[in-house]
């Protein structure tokens, strides 16, 4: 004969092990809810730190541009050069003549009237001056035939400028040339006009570089 007390054993064991899958259900979500939680917060700290350190270096190069224009605001408020993208922009035709390297008097001015303020600038700062020579694209011509090719010219107008500011008192070890020959054209070569402004010499600051890595100025 059964009993009510054998019916409410029967029932009791037969719900215990529900209720033992739906603890175990729920302390694996809890376990998973943690995991996602522990994740977001850490992408969050991860991306907050990215964005801070961004904001960082764009007001460091703000910083830096804005030093430059200060050093060159005798210049640029002559119109001698340009400043665009922390590059000091200079016209070939300012500089040299025609498929020469040899510093005309007026460039030579020039070159001695930023001088000073590059230095100064430059010793605030563990940085570097690319000076880079640009021509047209225009093969080069001249009864001499002087330099082969427009990378062999723009290389030597770049030398030239380079050793211009050494003697005008830039530290040697803080200016080096490099040659572009017609490659980076900044306007069109299809008239006069286009060729002028890409015959060009242009002096940019760069990170210096010590012991094979680069060391960030300002």
């Amino acid at each position: 004969m059964t009993t009510l007390d054998d019916h409410s054993d029967a029932g009791g064991e037969t719900n215990a092990p529900v209720w033992a899958v739906f603890g175990d259900l729920m302390a694996g979500l809890l376990g998973a809810f943690v995991l996602i939680l522990v994740c977001v917060v850490a992408m969050q700290f991860d991306l907050t730190a990215k964005l801070k350190a961004e904001a960082q270096q764009h007001q460091a190069e703000l910083q830096r541009r804005q030093a430059l224009e200060q050093a060159l605001a005798g210049p640029l408020a002559a119109g001698r050069v340009t400043l665009a993208d922390g590059r000091i922009g200079i016209s070939g035709n300012v500089l040299f003549k025609l498929n020469s390297a040899q510093l005309q008097a007026e460039g030579q001015q020039l070159l001695k009237s930023l001088a000073g303020p590059l230095s100064v600038y430059l010793a605030e700062r563990n940085e570097v001056l690319m000076v880079s020579g640009f021509t047209d694209d225009l093969q080069v011509h001249g009864n001499n035939r002087q330099f082969a090719d427009n990378w062999e010219l723009s290389a030597q107008r770049a030398l030239t400028v380079t050793r211009s500011l050494i003697e005008a008192g830039v530290s040697p070890s803080s200016v080096f040339a490099a040659a572009f020959g017609a490659e980076q054209p900044v306007a069109s070569n299809a008239d006069d006009q286009g060729r002028a402004r890409n015959r060009r010499v242009e002096i940019a600051p760069t990170p210096r570089r010590v012991a094979g890595k680069d060391v960030k100025g300002g």
